[in-house]
């Protein structure tokens, strides 16, 4: 059957929460077509397009890309998308940028991952890396073997510069000083529906039910999977 109407959502949460997963089990349940505004930078700098060097030369001289810069590029490639249900991660970081995409289409809601800063800090400061093979070690639910060492090479493990304390209390606060205008703006326009939890798999559920409701006439295509 699939969708009777097209559905816009946005999805919104800190580095850490679970925010990848969660896409990941909307768009297999309900059919939605992700969109990573992260991806889509990507792929616009490797190709070279005039917004990818653009943007490249901000990041390369250490400088915020512009409001209405990412705006042009995200839009276009929703424009490319008249016709389908997407849920965008990513995008908007700024008021403008929600102001931006308001201009063009209407947001239906908008999903927000409250994970506690400390549980988010543990879960990240908590991954080790093997460089060399790309194994990731939790010191919490998969440890190494021996502490510090990979488990087939006996190695040393070392840990993300992303991944230390420092850096992670540093985007968690920008995370929060940068995204909470914006969570203002979608809650007094009444689309801002919040999920708290410390566990992925027991926030899940409570996305998939508001879902189900928001968007009832869905053939779903995992399940809950």
């Amino acid at each position: 059957m699939g969708l009777l109407r097209v559905f816009r959502a946005v999805i919104m949460g800190p580095p850490g929460s679970g925010k990848g997963t969660v896409s990941n089990r909307i768009t297999d349940s309900f059919g939605l077509k992700h969109l990573s505004s992260g991806d889509i930078l990507r792929a616009n700098i490797k190709a070279k397009t005039e917004l990818g060097l653009l943007m490249k030369s901000c990041i390369d001289q250490g400088q915020l890309v512009p409001d209405d810069v990412i705006s042009r590029l995200i839009l276009s490639n929703l424009r490319n998308m008249d016709h389908s249900s997407w849920l965008l991660d990513g995008f908007p970081r700024t008021v403008a940028q929600a102001e931006s995409l308001d201009s063009m289409c209407t947001v239906d809601t908008v999903i927000n991952l409250d994970v506690p800063f400390q549980t988010i800090k543990e879960r990240l400061t908590s991954r080790w890396l093997h460089l060399p093979s790309g194994r990731v070690y939790n010191t919490d639910f998969n440890p190494p073997k021996i502490p510090g060492l990979d488990d087939v090479t006996g190695e040393p493990l070392i840990q993300r510069e992303d991944d230390t304390p420092e850096t992670v209390t540093r985007r968690l606060k920008a995370y929060e000083f940068q995204t909470q205008p914006v969570l203002e703006y979608y809650r007094s326009k009444g689309v801002l529906e919040t999920f708290s939890g410390t566990e992925t798999n027991k926030i899940w559920p409570h996305v998939h039910t508001f879902l189900t409701r928001k968007i009832p006439h869905v053939q779903q295509i995992r399940g809950q999977a």
